[in-house]
């Protein structure tokens, strides 16, 4: 993948996790790129999904999310960012909080979302190709 890409929350989440090695590997392989980036929306939610999915503590959710904030572009979610997140929801039928993924990694300029929870090989608004890097 060339240029920008933006990384799913589930991308982010197979960091820390030991049950899916090969998805881990991946993740690992894709946040050492250059040109990762990641919204505060991804921070929050692997935030949430470490401590009530996983059970880690606070210090470890915490050394986590700043290890990913570290190792990408982290963008704001903002009230632009939000106002078309509803616009791709309704013209794309994803949910709010997927759109505003794309929403996010749109306004960021990036060429690909990786994620595994979206449709593979759709593009959004003629910029922004999903791309499932675990295959089909």
């Amino acid at each position: 993948m060339s240029g920008k890409t933006f990384l799913d929350t589930n991308i982010v989440v197979y960091l820390y996790s030991g049950d899916e090695p090969k998805k881990r590997s991946a993740a690992l392989a894709l946040i050492e790129q250059n040109n990762i980036v990641v919204s505060t929306q991804v921070l929050s939610e692997l935030a949430n999904t470490l401590s009530r999915k996983f059970s880690l503590s606070f210090d470890v959710v915490a050394q986590a999310v700043a290890e990913v904030g570290d190792a990408c572009t982290v963008v704001p979610v903002m009230p632009d960012t939000i106002a078309q997140a509803l616009a791709l929801a309704q013209r794309y039928r994803y949910s709010y909080y997927d759109s505003l993924i794309l929403a996010a990694a749109l306004s960021a300029g990036c060429q690909t979302l990786a994620t595994e929870d979206m449709q593979h090989g759709q593009i959004i608004e003629d910029a922004l190709t999903i791309h499932n890097p675990f295959g089909q």
